[in-house]
């Protein structure tokens, strides 16, 4: 087998690719593929060099991204004249599809393009459609014209027919950057040294941290200008962020090492089960670890896994019942949907390991998303004003804008954990990252929990004052609406443990041959967790309509104040604990991916030797 060049020019200059064979031991693997790996110039890995690119890629791609979204409500409304139900559901349907695209980008990824290919052709796309976008704004024909006498023309079917292409744009520009992104970054620090383990756990960090900033100033300044001075300024300020991320994502391009895709990432999981189905009735191996078939290393990339007894059903996929049969000369499988390496079994379990951890996720967020929707109404029915006393003189916060205290709680506190609380955890546990991934989401968990419980209280309290208020209407309470802040505040710490931990637990534990399918996996879990927010709604309004204080009762009347939403919030917060047990269990289950490499050295020879045996037996 001819391997591409794993390095381009030398010294500073050229590119940095690294190769990874795919599929170790999969039958298409050569008996010189361990020599040519070893032959391969080593790879450079630039570690923090390369991240003012990287990171400064994500921070403008993130403020330009954001200053689009947060606004296209009011500007589907405003400007294109749809009703609200029209454009919430059009918006509704942008988000989830955005969240779902990820999935398709690293498929792309991991099959065909490679990290680096798809974050490039995602920041153009995304470019593409923001300039689209913008022009749907500023030429006059591309929008219906301004409403006159009462009367508002609605878009035409060009008119939409563009604004959906810069969606498209939009959504195709999403899904090959989000999934990719953040593991290209970790693909530049070495992973093998303690140094480059530091690196990945501090990048992943102060990745979130930039781009909690972005989401701050997204949020305010740039919605500030979309909303007082111009629509086209307004979304061209985002475009400009973009072409900005675009010119520093290619600046770096000589200081990246770029991991090559294997081929299709869930072939060596189908093959391990096709083959363990098929060799169902054949006699376990009574010392598995040492019994199944084992093959070198096609890449000096890609770790060599230890055994586990978890699965282990699907151990018979590395089960040798006829070494002539099933295996070649050259020690590699005839047949790779007949028997598989252990390697290839030990990957297939990291994946079954990882998807209950995940389907807690999916529960978790559940509590996340009432800040989009219940907490902005709460908000809405309470007291905003600063200064002034509530007077003309006062300034009214607008409601949406109390969706920026998670992320300034978020922004506060990471800086601050990953300079004063990992060096000190890690000196009391001797662990890298202070404490495992597990430990922080499971944290995380604990504190969405508290969050509900707070907001519940909140919100019976603003309820009491509401009614209680001689010369209230009956809609906005004498609570100031700050009292929102402890809450979000508990959210914000909660994703700042959860969220970056989560990242950070799929890109470690997924197969290296996944790692763009793991950056989605985070996504997939969000787009399902909105899904399963909106049958928690309609669930609750169903069997609690005719149960609150007014003709509209139930818990989530439309005027909260004849409503129960604090009980509604303490159904999330039930949930939450529940499945906050389910992830303990888990937890206390699950084993995080080991690595053999750390003694190839003294076990090289021993299974270089069972291989030369099995080849032997089959010649």
């Amino acid at each position: 087998m001819t391997l591409p060049p794993s390095v381009s020019g030398s010294g500073g200059g050229g590119d940095l690719e690294a190769h990874l064979d795919g599929d170790v031991g999969n039958g298409n693997a050569r008996s010189d593929s361990a020599a040519a790996a070893a032959a391969a110039p080593e790879l450079r890995y630039r570690g923090w060099k390369a991240m003012p690119f990287v990171i400064g890629n994500e921070t403008f791609e993130k403020l330009g991204s954001i200053g689009t979204a947060a606004n296209l409500m009011v500007y589907l409304t405003t400007v294109f004249h749809m009703s609200s139900l029209d454009a919430a559901v059009a918006l509704n349907v942008f988000a989830g599809t955005t969240n779902l695209a990820t999935v398709v980008g690293a498929f792309a990824s991991d099959l065909y393009l490679g990290r680096y290919a798809t974050v490039a052709a995602g920041c153009v796309s995304t470019f593409i459609g923001m300039v689209i976008l913008t022009m749907t704004a500023g030429v006059p024909a591309l929008h219906p014209p301004p409403c006159g006498e009462g009367r508002c023309l609605g878009a035409t079917r060009g008119q939409l027919a563009v604004l959906g292409l810069a969606f498209a744009f939009i959504v195709a520009g999403a899904g090959g950057i989000r999934p990719c992104s953040l593991p290209f970054g970790a693909d530049q620090f070495d992973p093998r040294t303690e140094s480059g383990r530091r690196g990945i756990n501090s990048f992943f960090n102060w990745y979130y941290f930039t781009l909690t900033i972005a989401v701050c100033a997204s949020s305010t300044a740039i919605v500030y200008v979309q909303s007082s001075v111009s629509w086209w300024v307004g979304l061209a300020i985002p475009a400009a962020l973009m072409l900005a991320s675009c010119a520093l994502f290619f600046a770096g391009v000589g200081l990246y090492v770029r991991v090559r895709p294997e081929g299709s990432p869930f072939a060596g999981v189908a093959r391990v089960a096709v083959a363990a189905f098929r060799k169902r009735s054949a006699a376990a191996p009574s010392d598995a670890d040492e019994s199944l078939f084992r093959t070198r290393h096609a890449s000096g990339v890609v770790s060599r896994l230890p055994y586990t007894d978890q699965f282990r059903f699907l151990d018979k996929a590395a089960v040798v019942v006829d070494a002539k049969s099933e295996v070649g000369g050259d020690g590699h499988p005839k047949n790779p949907w007949r028997l598989c390496s252990l390697q290839q079994v030990e990957e297939a379990k990291c994946i079954l390991r990882v998807v209950p951890v995940w389907l807690t996720c999916i529960v978790y967020y559940v509590a996340f998303a009432q800040t989009n929707t219940y907490v902005i109404l709460q908000a809405a029915q309470s007291d905003r004003h600063l200064g002034g006393g509530g007077g003309a003189g006062s300034f009214e916060v607008p409601p949406g804008s109390f969706t920026v205290f998670p992320m300034l709680a978020l922004a506060v506190w990471i800086p601050l954990y990953d300079r004063l609380v990992v060096p000190w955890a890690r000196r009391l546990t001797g662990r890298e990252g202070g404490i495992t991934p597990l430990q922080r989401m499971g944290v995380g968990m604990a504190l969405s929990v508290l969050a509900m419980l707070v907001a519940a209280m909140a919100e019976k309290r603003r309820r009491d004052l509401a009614a209680g208020s001689p010369s209230n209407t009956g809609r906005v309470s004498r609570q100031s609406a700050f009292w929102l802040v402890p809450q979000l505040a508990a959210l914000g710490l909660s994703e700042a443990f959860n969220q970056v931990s989560q990242t950070e637990f799929y890109y470690r534990e997924f197969p290296e041959s996944m790692r763009s399918v793991a950056g989605s996996v985070l996504f997939s879990g969000l787009a399902l967790s909105s899904y399963l927010s909106g049958v928690l709604v309609a669930a609750v309004e169903r069997a609690t309509r005719g149960a609150g204080a007014g003709d509209d009762g139930g818990w989530l009347a439309e005027d909260l104040n004849k409503g129960r939403l604090d009980w509604f919030y303490l159904l999330i917060a039930a949930i939450g604990a529940a499945n906050f047990l389910a992830f303990v269990a888990c937890a206390k289950w699950y084993r995080y991916k080991g690595s053999d490499d750390d003694d190839d050295d003294d076990h090289e020879h021993e299974q270089v030797n069972v291989a030369d045996r099995i080849s032997a037996a089959a010649a």
